[in-house]
């Protein structure tokens, strides 16, 4: 019997032991600190086999946690598992002595937080990659009382990033013949309008003159990612009623030269951050001209989700962005509108918009209006805002009715990015420009007309 074989049977023994060792640890410790310790045995296994039983013992536990036990995982995960502090100053050392590539490498991997290499083992298990993103919506419910958290967030978004690139994305048509318990998904991730049964459903993917698309990834199976809402029309719409009408005419798709994207809603809130709805709207647009080649008009019709939040604080504040016979005639509006505006005004009204898109800023310097962020930043250009264009109880609570086209000129798209992206410019047309045309000249300095 030779000596190899005695010391591989040895060390197989010595390993099963450590194996049983730790599993009956597991099962008597199943506080938050006992999972850490886990997930530290999890970065030290070497075996591919026991690494990924590990890994799914970990992810189980965490999930029978309750919510602050999880959160309490979390803030072991973001105090416990940075960089190697000494292996980090020791290349930084190295570095400083020998600025070759080699070493910058080395520096570059000894700075990597130990949890990036944890959450690509957790990855492994099955189910491992869903796990992980529903590991981060528990993250966001106490992001922002736990500022610590924020580093375990970069190093969820920095892999997220890479692993759902466009290249893993799979686009899927919606139609009536797709799986039932997709288009359940469907109705329950619907955020923009919402879908009242299984016959508003069809209402909105089954006419000819309808589409749904959404992006797939094959680690989470039948879990849309973020799906678009399509309609074919004959000219740029501005309000949102027609459109969703259990009643109303339907054309055919080569009558139509205008496709609409109506609803854009985002189904992962643990993938919050990462960008999927820039190459959703570029790929729909390729599929629509494949199908009908005399689409020409390309655009949407969006909510202004923050536009009521923003005139309320604005006509409280003692200096506003708002002219002060502006303020003194929205002044009825303060607290916000169950009903539609009177038609007096319309004009002051509209006339605030422009200045919210044009103005209203983040602490960051961006425009407030999330929607607005999105198609701008895709290469949009703020074409109309449409007076009375969403009456429900959520239009008129979110912007006392109003709506926005944002137009994707396919010409244009790619020099409008780049002004937005390089220079903060909001591209507009000549219809926005026009509501800022008031007596005393209202025009923002990064306003760029068009048309």
């Amino acid at each position: 019997m030779s000596g190899n074989f005695i010391s591989e049977l040895l060390q197989s023994i010595t390993d099963r032991g450590r194996e049983l060792l730790a599993k009956a640890r597991r099962e008597e410790d199943v506080s938050p600190l006992g999972l850490a310790r886990l997930a530290g045995d999890l970065l030290t296994r070497r075996g591919e086999a026991t690494g990924v039983a590990l890994a799914e013992d970990v992810l189980t536990r965490y999930g029978q946690l309750t919510a602050e036990g999880r959160c309490d995982f979390l803030l072991q995960l973001a105090h416990e598992f940075g960089p190697d502090r000494i292996a980090l100053e020791r290349a930084i050392e190295t570095y400083r002595k020998d600025t070759s590539e080699l070493n910058a490498l080395r520096l570059h991997e000894a700075a990597e937080p130990r949890r990036q290499e944890l959450i690509r083992r957790l990855n492994q298990a099955p189910g491992g990659t869903a796990a992980l993103v529903h590991m981060r919506e528990d993250l966001f419910k106490h992001e922002r009382d736990k500022p610590e958290l924020k580093a375990l967030d970069a190093d969820f978004r920095h892999l997220f990033s890479s692993w759902f690139n466009r290249g893993f994305l799979v686009l899927r048509k919606i139609d009536w013949n797709t799986p039932a318990n997709i288009l359940e998904k469907i109705i329950r991730y619907e955020a923009v309008h919402e879908i009242q049964n299984w016959d508003d459903l069809r209402r909105r993917i089954e006419p000819s003159d309808r589409r749904c698309f959404a992006f797939f990834h094959p680690r989470l199976g039948d879990e849309p990612l973020i799906f678009v809402e399509v309609a074919l029309t004959q000219d740029i719409p501005d309000a949102i009623a027609p459109l969703l009408a259990s009643e109303r005419h339907i054309i055919k798709g080569a009558q139509a030269n205008t496709a609409v994207f109506y609803s854009i809603s985002n189904c992962q809130e643990g993938l919050r951050g990462i960008s999927f709805g820039n190459f959703l709207i570029k790929q729909v647009v390729e599929e629509l001209r494949r199908e009908w080649p005399k689409l020409s008009t390309f655009v949407t019709l969006s909510p202004v989700p923050d536009f009521a939040r923003w005139l309320d604080g604005e006509l409280a504040a003692e200096t506003s962005l708002l002219p002060q016979d502006m303020r003194q005639a929205l002044a009825e509006l303060k607290g916000g509108s169950k009903v539609a505006p009177p038609e007096h005004l319309r004009k002051p009204l509209l006339a605030a918009a422009a200045l919210y898109f044009t103005q209203g800023k983040t602490a960051k310097g961006g425009p407030r209006d999330s929607v607005a962020r999105f198609h701008l930043g895709n290469g949009a250009r703020l074409e109309r805002i449409n007076w009375q264009g969403d009456l429900s109880k959520k239009g008129l609570a979110q912007a006392h009715g109003l709506m926005v086209n944002y137009l994707y000129e396919l010409d244009e798209i790619e020099a409008n990015h780049e002004a937005f992206a390089d220079r903060g410019e909001i591209i507009t047309s000549g219809d926005v420009r026009q509501l800022l045309k008031r007596k005393g000249g209202l025009r923002p300095a990064s306003e760029t007309a068009v048309g």
